[in-house]
């Protein structure tokens, strides 16, 4: 008998999980600005009013998943990987040509330019939605999480932390696991037996677990000090066998199915019509002729939207206006690490980067279950979580102002609460609106990201911070001292706290809704 590694087999459609797995564990570059902004800074001379602006221009590249969720309909998934893959090759590439001197500085425009390219690959392969979209969407949040992480830590361990060395990593990394990606990721079927969910909880968990390891690793690395080169070297080693020990789940049923098709079992197999790692469920086309006949009404809450009903609810914006005070301070905070660290005194930045991913996976995995077990217990509504991650994160700022210079605490504390919000908001959508419409709700939702960026660290960032400052030689700017930024993270704590009020608002609004979950 010929052994076949089908897509439908059990090893064909984990080997597309972890492919996925993997992809996303690439995914995080755009959180990584820090660690080449100030050589950014220095080459171009820019004042940190221009250099938050190609922060900005980052995270606009992120309002074209808009485009890449309608391209999601009508594209292939690999000619979706390889646009993305393409887009960050040169647009990193272009960046490295930069800061390596190998090329004279761009234009400031055509740099923005080259910025909102890097950030709009990120979105070419986010979305894995499917029947299994609690666990599936938990794991490969997670590991974007751990992307930036993962990234600054083997720079730091093989480059010295090297700003040029990184570019080309982040050029060339993702665009080769990208490609790879092309042949393995594919709409595949899910478990359609009691035995085979019994299989796939146990070996998603095997995935979690793995996650969490890889997290606990990239922390003690972080938190041990100053390595030696051989020691830096195992570490990075090990660090990619923890990255590939997922495969073992695909390989291990290939080699059951392989026994099997040896001793001549009956190798039957099933016929599925919804996929794992689907662009959408398309079950929903059968039952319309009652929907036609039912007279029209205006859904309430928990039911399916159209996006013209979702933008017409007052919860909507409520929930879009708490995640803006959310996740646009974070990525303040991320954008301007470089520049926090080099005022406080800090000659290395990039334990703060790495910090910061770390604890965000660990706020993306723990907020996730968390919630999910309140709700079927008591029926918490899940939007006071994020109320949660808003008071904490005001708490944080106000700690980083009043034990400056530190900012261990918060590149913690904004690591946990970012993770939370992007965690508990995404499924907080889907439950309050339907899955419907779930992949344009969502990149409605982080619109978020461009223009929160846009208002805290282009803007608030930028200008308080060149306020402070006093000129260089070379026509940019430079500010230390923890006065630097003190202004900005009052008005971010006072954001927080409005957030938070917005939040608890829409737990109040959304009681009877998450009631209906109790079991």
């Amino acid at each position: 008998m010929v052994f076949k590694l089908s897509p439908a087999s059990p090893a064909g459609k984990w080997l597309g999980f972890v492919t996925a797995v993997w992809v996303q564990a690439i995914s995080g570059n755009n959180y990584t600005f820090s660690n080449y902004s100030d050589a950014l800074k220095s080459l171009m001379g820019l004042t940190q009013l221009q250099l938050n602006s190609l922060s900005v221009a980052k995270d606009v590249g992120k309002a074209f998943g808009l485009l890449a969720g309608l391209a999601s309909d009508r594209l292939s998934t690999p000619v979706i990987l390889l646009i993305g893959s393409i887009e960050g090759f040169i647009g990193y590439g272009v960046q490295w040509l930069v800061v390596s001197r190998r090329i004279q500085p761009l234009p400031y425009w055509a740099e923005e330019t080259q910025h909102v390219d890097d950030g709009d690959s990120g979105n070419m392969h986010s979305e894995f939605p499917g029947k299994n979209r609690g666990p599936v969407s938990g794991i490969l949040k997670g590991y974007v999480g751990l992307s930036t992480a993962i990234f600054t830590d083997i720079c730091s361990a093989l480059f010295a932390d090297d700003p040029a060395k990184f570019l080309v990593m982040l050029a060339i990394v993702p665009f080769v696991v990208c490609l790879t990606a092309i042949f393995f990721l594919r709409e595949i079927p899910p478990s359609s037996t009691a035995a085979e969910e019994s299989d796939e909880t146990k070996y998603f968990g095997v995935v979690n677990v793995l996650a969490v390891i890889i997290a606990l690793y990239l922390l003690a690395f972080d938190i041990s000090g100053p390595h030696g080169g051989l020691f830096s070297q195992v570490f990075a080693a090990v660090l990619l066998v923890l990255l590939a020990s997922p495969l073992s789940i695909p390989i291990y049923l290939a080699g059951q199915s392989f026994i099997r098709s040896c001793a001549n079992t009956v190798d039957a197999e099933k016929s599925v019509t919804e996929p794992l790692l689907a662009a959408e469920a398309e079950k929903k086309v059968a039952a319309t002729s009652l929907a036609e006949v039912a007279e029209k009404r205006r859904p309430v809450l928990g039911e399916e939207h159209t996006i013209m009903e979702v933008l017409k609810t007052v919860d909507f914006w409520i929930l879009f206006g708490s995640f803006l005070c959310g996740v646009g301070t974070g990525l303040a905070v991320m954008n301007n690490l470089g520049q926090m660290g080099l005022a406080l005194g800090y000659a290395d930045v990039s334990i703060f980067v790495s910090l910061t991913s770390i604890w965000g996976f660990f706020g993306r995995i723990l907020s996730g279950s968390v919630s999910e077990y309140f709700i079927k217990r008591a029926g918490t509504p899940r939007p006071i979580w994020n109320a949660a991650s808003q008071i904490l994160m005001a708490v944080g700022y106000i700690m980083i102002m009043a034990i400056m210079p530190s900012l261990y605490v918060g590149s913690i504390v904004v690591g946990i609460c970012y993770g939370v919000r992007l965690a508990v908001t995404v499924p907080t959508a889907s439950e309050l609106f339907g899955l419907k419409y779930y992949g344009l709700i969502y990149n409605i939702l982080i619109l978020n990201l461009p223009l929160g960026s846009f208002l805290f660290s282009g803007l608030l960032a930028g200008y308080l911070y060149d306020a402070q400052a006093t000129r260089t030689a070379g026509g940019g700017n430079t500010c230390i001292g923890a006065h630097c930024y003190r202004l900005v993270f009052v008005v971010m704590a006072i954001a927080c706290v409005i957030g938070f009020g917005l939040d608890v608002l829409l737990s109040i609004r959304t009681k009877s809704v998450y009631g209906k979950h109790i079991r």
